[in-house]
């Protein structure tokens, strides 16, 4: 971006689109039509391109406008959050962790994986579930600190998001009381006979899963997909099907669900990642999750 790009002149091209007009957003400024004209040309003169062009008695966007528009949206809505964020920081001196939570990840290994930074003095943990692109956009902006995901960060030449594995676990076979004889009898054969459930291909086991499937030529009797793996458990339960899930969860999720463990899923096992923005400047209590994970790996 040109050293002459000045954020007052961006503030004045979004007043201009978000009002559709010079003569509008002069008035909404308090200032002469010319001179915010005059703001709006510098700023296309230091990108280089048309931002707007006459639409009527108005103005609309040019594609590049487009593009602009939507940028500083959400420079200008970061802003206006500011001043209650900083309220809010002053006034109640805590740790604050944003952490975002990829859908497919099971939730009682969330809880497993953050058990490190739990018992932090002053800790104000705060947990946003979304699909994972999702959730990208908002690390590489800043809104999260850290992601925990069953995945590591894709390749991205224009943003740079570091990868850290938390661990693995292997999966295993569940299933409700009135389905786990049946199950059990003949396993993993008999997963063509009983209904079975399975994360969506959101997820990033399900393509070992089927993989695993193939292997032994089993035909799976689906009954359901799920993309939150705590949905697939509740249904579980309640009956619909026999699922897999991380066996680093067994016990939790064996009191809680009153399922049994039917089999290994053997050689598949759900992989734990922490992606993160920044390699060098984390988060301290992120580099207490990390720190916590390297003894399993060394």
């Amino acid at each position: 971006m040109s050293k002459d790009f000045n954020y007052r002149h961006l503030y004045y091209f979004w007043v201009v689109a978000k009002e559709g007009g010079m003569t509008r957003a002069a008035d909404r400024l308090g200032m002469a039509v010319q001179t915010v004209s005059t703001q709006v040309r510098e700023l296309e003169r230091s990108l280089g391109y048309a931002l707007l062009k006459p639409e009527g008695r108005g103005v609309a966007l040019t594609p590049a406008g487009a593009a602009a528009m939507r940028q500083a949206e959400q420079i200008f809505q970061l802003g206006e959050q500011l001043p209650a964020a900083v309220r809010e920081a002053a006034s109640t001196p805590t740790v604050r962790l944003a952490v975002g939570i990829s859908d497919g990840l099971p939730k009682l290994a969330v809880r497993r994986l953050l058990q490190p930074v739990m018992h932090e003095p002053r800790l104000r943990l705060l947990c946003h579930e979304d699909e994972f692109e999702d959730l990208l956009g908002d690390l590489a902006l800043h809104r999260l600190d850290v992601i925990l995901a069953d995945r590591p960060a894709p390749p991205n030449p224009n943003v740079k998001l570091y990868s850290h594995p938390l661990g693995s676990s292997p999966l295993a076979w569940y299933a409700p009381p009135s389905l786990y004889t049946a199950a059990r009898r003949g396993f993993p054969q008999s997963l063509a006979r009983v209904p079975v459930l399975l994360p969506t291909s959101h997820g990033a086991v399900r393509a070992p899963i089927d993989q695993w499937f193939e292997r032994l030529d089993i035909t799976p009797n689906i009954a359901g997909e799920f993309e939150d793996s705590a949905l697939l458990k509740t249904f579980g339960a309640a009956g619909m099907g026999v699922f897999p899930a991380a066996e680093l969860v067994q016990e939790e999720m064996t009191e809680r669900y009153q399922v049994r463990r039917v089999g290994p899923c053997e050689g598949v096992e759900e992989h734990f990642y922490a992606l993160a923005a920044h390699k060098k400047l984390l988060h301290p209590l992120v580099q207490k999750l990390l720190a916590a994970a390297r003894p399993r790996h060394a």
